[in-house]
């Protein structure tokens, strides 16, 4: 299932005969083992021999080394260097610190620094609230982990997830205007992760929680919603929320059905899993069956955390028991956000007709999206290179910007309700290709903003 795509893209400088077929032989070798040729470059061309930059996107690591061994095998030609470029984009890492006034001269170091800064840290100390108004608070949220669920990568630690994070950053400052930085925690204990973002928050104006495992994320989010007066938003629960509502919504406008009339299954019970059933009950689904790796959630089995309880408590009206197969059996919609290949074409045969899938594992969905593109009315993935990308980006840029316009002290959910609106309305008719925006339309954060502002 995986297709060549730009998150494994190598240049390879190589120098070959200069005869009129070797461009067509480096194309070919490239094709042969599966690569796509994105760019050729000519760098030097001398009498016997040309030096040649080509680009290619492969699947994986091991696929780029294949393509590149398949270049190094055709006659003549000699592989002098690989580059990969995802690397070469993160090289001193992605974002940096700039300053917004004129420091150039000593009145503007006077006014900018000391002694003038004295005058407004006095303001701070007799008024705390100014601080939003005069220093950075008032446009910069902190995204911290603790490296401790990454992506699809599992517990890589804080150092490793450290490109995330700037990339999330990066993200919130093209989408939105907002300034994001990177606080990545050498710790995994609960108690010192509170304690460490309670100490810093006088800084920021948000708190963006990003990749920490549940049950643990539950807790902490909990207590520093609790502690701060200002707004904590774990994206890994509730940005997924918001943007799977969404696309939800426009989905069900697509195959003419109410989501009161639709069963929804939910595989996956971690962090994203239990914000999409939270924030999708107020919304009154006919009923919801929550699927992790026991099965079936009900109150009757053993074992259940509190997060699994509350879950138990709210959904399965029929109080159902089983396997996934089993909830799948007459369902209207699947929203899986847990691993690869946990469905076949079996079960979406038994699911109801012109049935919404969301296969959102990542980067392998829970199926194969062709093979459910044959059973599904809307099918989407977590993917860029299938229609219908459920991506978060959507969501927190938008969310921030207008949590910190409106100085709010907390995000409710209200407020993600109507940014999950705010997102679904940018798509003015919907189709099963096209139930939500795409990330680069610059209109999302602004609608998201205006939404949130409105609800605070």
């Amino acid at each position: 299932m995986p297709v060549p795509g730009p998150g494994y893209t190598i240049t390879v400088r190589l120098s070959a005969p200069p005869t009129a077929s070797t461009a067509g032989d480096l194309a070919a070798a490239v094709g042969r083992v599966g690569g796509v040729v994105t760019a050729f470059d000519v760098v030097d061309s001398l009498a016997d021999r040309i030096v040649i930059d080509l680009s290619c996107n492969a699947m994986s690591e091991d696929h780029a080394q294949e393509i590149t061994e398949a270049l190094a095998a055709l006659p003549g030609v000699d592989v002098r260097k690989v580059s990969d470029r995802t690397f070469l984009v993160h090289l001193g890492g992605k974002i940096e610190v700039s300053p917004k006034v004129s420091l150039r001269t000593r009145d503007d170091l006077s006014r900018a620094y000391t002694p003038g800064v004295a005058r407004v840290c006095r303001a701070i100390a007799a008024n705390p609230d100014d601080a939003r108004r005069l220093t950075i608070k008032r446009n910069t949220v902190a995204v911290v982990t603790d490296g401790s669920a990454v992506l699809g990568l599992g517990n890589i630690g804080a150092a490793a997830a450290l490109p995330v994070m700037e990339g999330k950053a990066a993200l919130f400052k093209r989408f939105a205007g907002v300034d994001a930085w990177p606080v990545v925690l050498d710790t995994q204990d609960t108690e010192e992760i509170i304690r460490i973002v309670k100490a810093i928050a006088p800084a920021y104006g948000g708190i963006n929680l990003e990749d920490i495992a549940a049950p643990r994320c539950f807790e902490i989010e909990a207590r520093l919603r609790e502690a701060l007066d200002i707004p904590v938003f774990h994206d890994d629960q509730h940005g997924t929320a918001i943007v799977v509502l969404a696309a939800l919504r426009n989905a069900l406008r697509v195959v003419n059905r109410p989501l009161s009339e639709c069963r929804v299954v939910v595989c996956g019970v971690g962090a994203a899993g239990s914000a999409i059933i939270r924030l999708m009950l107020p919304e009154q689904p006919k009923d919801v069956l929550a699927v992790d790796v026991a099965g079936i959630v009900h109150p009757d089995r053993p074992g259940l955390d509190p997060n699994l309880m509350w879950i138990a408590e709210h959904t399965n009206a029929e109080r159902r028991s089983g396997k996934l197969a089993d909830a799948m059996v007459g369902a209207d919609v699947f929203i899986g956000v847990s691993a690869p290949n946990l469905l076949g074409e079996a079960e979406l045969a038994s699911m109801a007709p012109d049935p919404v899938v969301f296969a959102l594992a990542n980067p392998d969905p829970e199926v194969d999206p062709i093979i459910a593109q044959r059973y599904a009315a809307v099918v989407a993935t977590g993917r860029s290179d299938y229609p219908n990308q459920i991506n978060n980006v959507l969501a927190f840029p938008g969310v921030f910007r207008g949590l910190l316009d409106a100085q709010a002290g907390d995000i409710t959910d209200e407020m993600q309700r109507a940014a999950a609106e705010a997102i679904a309305r940018v798509v003015s008719e919907p189709n099963p290709s096209f139930i939500v925006p795409s990330v680069f339309d610059l209109s999302v954060a602004t609608e998201v903003a205006r939404a949130v502002r409105g609800a605070a």
